[in-house]
């Protein structure tokens, strides 16, 4: 669904990542970047949370973690990463970002909360339970500084994705509170949630989720009881048209990831502020019983929508023609992606070593793809900036 909005929106860059594909300078299996656009979307992010008031940090892990990606986001004003995992953290802070934001999703393993309190310094740390929320204190304490510390809440009926659950009961915030304020190198900071909003295929909007509510009436405790300052952090589905709706209902903090490459579910359905800035190029192996094979690695397609027909462009040469469309069946999750299969029929039929261009959203941390980081795109003059695997560290290509 994104290769339309790349095509339409975009098309500068389809043809530079083709070019440079065609020229040798760009590797098959690759997430590419157009780091112009990163930045200028950066911007219209920044912009927008000062404005609203709100502190914002940038998620990272779906276009992996790429060095030349965070330095693309300093440019344009986010200098703080959010880490869903050390991996993200790590690579944030290697790549120059502060990191503003350390344990949700993934919370900290205890034998690395000390060495993530001395190298990090996160402003603020999550924690789900009172084991985790002693074991950043005492990191933190030992690094010699206080920690602000946001509890992860739920509350009956809220939504979380399978494998996503834990946290605070939301009814016990005020306890919670007193409790981590009484850590030493602890101190409560705030509450958070992940989804607080969410696309709605039904509406097709973006809408609040119930753990929205939840952090409103889990502020309203804590102000009750003589707390100011309550940090409400509020992720999910996060582009610039949703800033104000988040700051309306309390948060306080942001933090966009598909929102930096223009690639959030309603980016599909609207034409956002946040043009889009990434793509998925491979290359033509072979043919065999009418499919074009084409190399596979980082055909990890975000499942937000329901399953469509999957197209790319697939050309010798750099184009964004309707013509040079085809259909592509993509292995299933639960096989390993060595190829995806593109119609070869008809007139025109992909050959060997042939471009292809895919646009979808996403989670390039969880794929063997390269992330490469292109430059240069908006004055006519690409540049592949930087190859690497997932975790930001410079890929040995082509050898």
């Amino acid at each position: 669904m994104f290769l339309d909005v790349l095509r339409r929106r975009n098309p500068a860059f389809i043809e530079a990542a083709m070019r440079l594909h065609q020229q040798g300078k760009l590797p098959a299996n690759a997430y590419v970047l157009d780091l112009d656009t990163v930045e200028a979307n950066a911007r219209i992010l920044k912009d927008e949370a000062s404005r609203n008031g709100l502190k914002i940090f940038a998620m990272t892990k779906q276009v992996g973690r790429s060095s030349s990606f965070c330095r693309a986001v300093t440019r344009g004003g986010i200098d703080r990463a959010v880490a869903v995992d050390m991996a993200c953290a790590r690579a944030t802070h290697n790549a120059g970002m502060k990191l503003g934001h350390l344990g949700h999703l993934q919370q900290v393993a205890k034998f690395e909360a000390a060495a993530a309190a001395k190298t990090f310094k996160p402003d603020y740390w999550t924690v789900f339970n009172d084991a985790k929320a002693g074991e950043a204190a005492a990191g933190a304490k030992a690094a010699g500084y206080v920690q602000e510390l946001l509890a992860r809440i739920s509350a009956e009926g809220d939504i979380f994705y399978r494998g996503h659950e834990g946290g605070f009961d939301a009814a016990d915030i005020v306890d919670v509170a007193d409790r981590l304020d009484a850590l030493a190198g602890g101190r409560f900071a705030g509450i958070t949630t992940f989804p607080a909003l969410l696309f709605d295929h039904a509406s097709r909007k973006v809408l609040p989720t119930p753990n929205l509510a939840t952090l409103a009436n889990a502020a309203e405790a804590l102000a009750k009881t003589g707390r100011k300052g309550i940090e409400i952090n509020a992720p999910g589905t996060t582009s610039s048209v949703m800033l104000a709706a988040l700051a309306e209902a309390g948060a306080t903090q942001c933090e966009p990831g598909n929102g930096l490459h223009g690639t959030t579910a309603l980016h599909v359905m609207e034409d956002l502020p946040e043009l889009p800035a990434v793509l998925y190029l491979t290359e033509v192996s072979h043919l065999s019983g009418g499919k074009a094979y084409c190399l596979g690695g980082g055909f990890y397609i975000d499942p937000i929508f329901p399953d469509y027909d999957v197209k790319a462009i697939v050309s010798a040469e750099p184009t964004t023609a309707g013509s040079a469309l085809r259909s592509v069946e993509v292995p299933p999750p639960s096989a390993i992606d060595y190829y995806a299969m593109i119609d070869a029929a008809g007139a025109n039929a992909p050959k060997p070593g042939d471009s292809a261009v895919f646009g979808f959203r996403g989670q390039a941390f969880v794929t063997r793809a390269h992330i490469v980081g292109i430059s240069g795109i908006s004055t006519g003059n690409p540049k592949v900036e930087t190859i690497e695997n997932g975790f930001g560290e410079p890929y040995a290509w082509p050898v």
